[in-house]
């Protein structure tokens, strides 16, 4: 299939490349920089030892699937094959177990693994462009909900340390109304004791809160019940810090929501929303997720099993001699995992055969997530049919009638949380 095999291990401002004939022999080795001109570099000498060969004869090994180098080789025509690094690291051992390194080095085995084993290795996703700017959307909303996380925690560390009442009076540390309070009226223990109710209804109703007087009674009784208190200069210095993190918080929830509603826009645009947004627990942000991280290249899974498989939901079976272990996929896509571990616990509520698939998967003994997880690992069949056929989901299809359960078999299984 191939006649050329280039093997490019990648840096921030440079790529060792080296290009191999059909029989292992070295023709050409050039460290290129990074951009245009480097790129323009590697297709003249491509060109030069392909021969007159057509570009898609040209297999290219590289350690990313991303950048606009790849998407530049993708564009010239060459087949470009994304490599783990980890499966690059364990063929590196074949030349030498003494774990000794280099980039030149990298690139000769790069170019051995495509020459060798190309049939095996995953090449770049021809996804589309719309796709691939819903990735970068919903990744990036993904980061700011974590990067919030991440200072919410640091606030409620800091309010244990001198304002614990806080933590009693605001359920969300999030929430408008908590964050409006605790930056310009209580950031010390001192001024929340002389909040009125006036002052926090106010907040409360900004924020567009339920039930404001009775929860404006509970937050004000919170911050005036009596609690250890820090001398007045740490106490003073833990408010400045309190503030500092509750504008940042503020100003990542105004982002959350502008990333929302662009996240949102793009995937409606794309053909397979519906399809998408139609699956038992997805809601729009979630569906673009899966999307995004699925991808919509229609070549890219040849079957369910396949998806499944990159989806991390499959189970992975260990056999050597006599023993035989079955065991949960490790190494996955943290971010489609995410996904469709939430999908799974929203379609326990949305989807009655969802459910009762749950229910007979703790009845054979399986604990809450391994329960949930064969859960989505079914899920992600139905959407491989759907998105094959081009057709919605439709309960009845997707869940065919089984005998009912015995409900005695669930007895003693703990609760569903």
């Amino acid at each position: 299939m191939f006649s050329v095999f280039v093997g490019d291990d990648w840096a921030q401002d440079h790529h060792d490349v080296e290009i191999q004939d059909q029989s292992g022999r070295r023709v050409a080795a050039m460290r290129l920089p990074e951009g245009v001109a480097g790129l323009a570099r590697l297709h003249a000498l491509i060109a030069e030892h392909a021969g007159g060969l057509e570009p898609d004869q040209v297999a290219i090994g590289i350690e990313t699937d991303r950048g606009p180098w790849v998407h530049g080789l993708v564009c010239a025509g060459y087949r470009v094959f994304a490599i783990n690094p980890r499966q690059a690291a364990r063929f590196r051992e074949r030349y030498a177990i003494s774990g000794a390194k280099s980039d030149t080095g990298d690139a000769h085995a790069l170019a051995d693994m495509v020459r060798t084993d190309a049939h095996q290795l995953r090449e770049v996703a021809g996804d589309s462009d719309l796709a691939e700017a819903i990735k970068v959307l919903v990744r990036a909303h993904q980061n700011l909900i974590w990067d919030r996380t991440r200072q919410v925690q640091r606030l409620r560390v800091g309010l244990r340390e001198y304002f614990p009442v806080a933590l009693e009076a605001f359920e969300d540390l999030a929430g408008a109304d908590a964050l409006e309070l605790l930056a310009r009226a209580a950031p010390d223990p001192v001024m929340a004791a002389r909040l009125n109710r006036t002052q926090i209804s106010g907040a409360l109703r900004r924020a567009r809160r339920n039930h404001v007087e009775l929860k404006t009674e509970r937050v004000r009784t919170a911050l005036r019940s009596e609690q250890l208190s820090q001398p007045r200069e740490l106490s003073a210095a833990f408010a400045v810090v309190t503030c500092s993190l509750t504008a940042l918080i503020a100003g990542l929830n105004t982002q959350i929501a502008a990333m929302h509603k662009e996240v949102a826009s793009y995937f409606e645009r794309h053909p397979a929303a519906s399809i998408y947004r139609a699956q038992p627990g997805l809601a729009a942000v979630l569906s673009a997720r899966v999307l995004a991280e699925f991808g919509d290249d229609p070549a890219r899974y040849a079957d369910a099993k396949a998806r499944k498989n990159y989806a991390g939901t499959s189970p992975i079976t260990r056999q050597s001699g006599m023993k035989k272990t079955v065991q949960a996929r490790f190494v996955h896509n943290d971010r489609l995992v995410d996904a469709l571990h939430r999908q799974a616990q929203g379609a326990l509520t949305g989807s009655p055969g969802a459910r009762d698939y749950y229910d007979r998967q703790r009845a054979r003994g399986l604990g809450y997530q391994p329960a949930l997880r064969q859960l989505a690992n079914r899920l992600v069949g139905i959407l491989h049919g759907c998105l094959r056929n081009g057709t919605p989901y439709d309960e009845d299809t997707a869940w065919p009638p089984r005998r009912p359960l015995n409900p005695s078999r669930l007895r003693g299984q703990p609760p569903h949380r």
